[in-house]
């Protein structure tokens, strides 16, 4: 079996069949890729991989300084891709099925007060450089409606309905959800579209030949902005603004979520909001909120601490 033949078969069954995102095919790829590459120098076939094999290549890989998350992260690639093989015919039987995953510490998600959050926002509004504009719609979209990264760059002219304040997001396996969004994210939304955007757009390069770009939020280049591009920008606003918080996209939608708890929203909707197709996922947010109330707690009762 041409190995270069399989890969490209899988991938096409992820994208066409699945209906991944092209960031998750490419992950896949990677593990498979790396997965055949330790075949090849141990000498084993594709069909004669079993519980030994797969266990040496764990060890080969924590040995190499990846992490039991990464490990766990390329197990669960691998026993989809046995399994696309197994259907196919290409192999007897799907040896990952058998292989339990290493055990990671729960890390929960990392979030921001809701006064970290209104500091940010209110720093970033007194900016008076050319891209505050651009920036402040960013920050509110990313906070006030819990998008992805990938989902926010995605986002066109045509998927957000600014007077009716809601957004037609792409999510994970291409599926649509529609997000509402706050007062305050629908005017920093209308001011950057009208006064800032028009400027950007008229900076993209036609002699490329590639078509003008329809995604709202651009580069100063006037091309559509990237995932790359968003965690660069919101680097610089800590810079601007001088609120070091470890700001990134997944901060503010862990954020928007732990907010939206504490406040007494019911977990079904924010998992409709996120995009979560299990509750499961959704649930990590209890146990945050949980955690901040014994923080809380802690540091807040007289006498919650034990005296020496």
């Amino acid at each position: 079996m041409a190995t270069i033949k399989i890969i490209a078969e899988f991938l096409d069954y992820l994208k066409y069949e699945r209906n991944y995102t092209d960031q998750t095919i490419l992950s896949y790829r990677r593990d498979v890729e790396k997965f055949f590459k330790f075949l090849v120098e141990e000498g084993v076939e594709i069909n004669e991989v079993d519980q030994i094999v797969i266990r040496n290549f764990l060890t080969d890989e924590l040995n190499s300084g990846n992490t039991k998350r990464s490990c766990k992260r390329r197990l669960s690639a691998l026993k989809h891709f046995y399994k696309f093989l197994l259907r196919n015919g290409q192999v007897n039987s799907n040896p990952f099925l058998f292989v339990d995953s290493p055990k990671i510490e729960k890390k929960y998600p990392h979030f921001l007060y809701k006064d970290q959050v209104r500091q940010i926002l209110d720093l970033n509004r007194k900016r008076t450089d050319e891209l505050a504009l651009r920036d402040q719609a960013i920050l509110s979209t990313l906070y006030y409606t819990g998008m992805r990264a990938s989902e926010l760059v995605g986002l066109t002219m045509q998927s957000v309905n600014v007077p009716q304040r809601i957004a037609r997001v792409l999510g994970k396996g291409r599926k649509v959800r529609i997000v509402p969004f706050s007062e305050e994210c629908q005017k920093d939304i209308d001011v950057y579209i009208k006064q800032l955007r028009p400027i950007l757009l008229s900076r993209f390069d036609l002699s490329k030949g590639k078509p003008m770009p329809t995604e709202i939020f651009l580069n100063d280049r006037g091309d559509k902005l990237t995932t790359r591009g968003l965690e660069f920008i919101l680097d610089r606003i800590e810079e601007r603004t001088g609120t070091f918080v470890d700001l990134h996209p997944h901060v503010l939608r862990h954020s928007f979520a732990t907010h939206l708890l504490e406040n007494g929203a019911d977990l079904r909707i924010i998992q409709e909001l996120l995009g979560h197709s299990s509750l499961n996922t959704t649930q990590v947010y209890t146990h945050v909120t949980e955690e901040n109330m014994k923080e809380t707690y802690l540091a807040s009762h007289p006498r919650a601490k034990k005296k020496n």
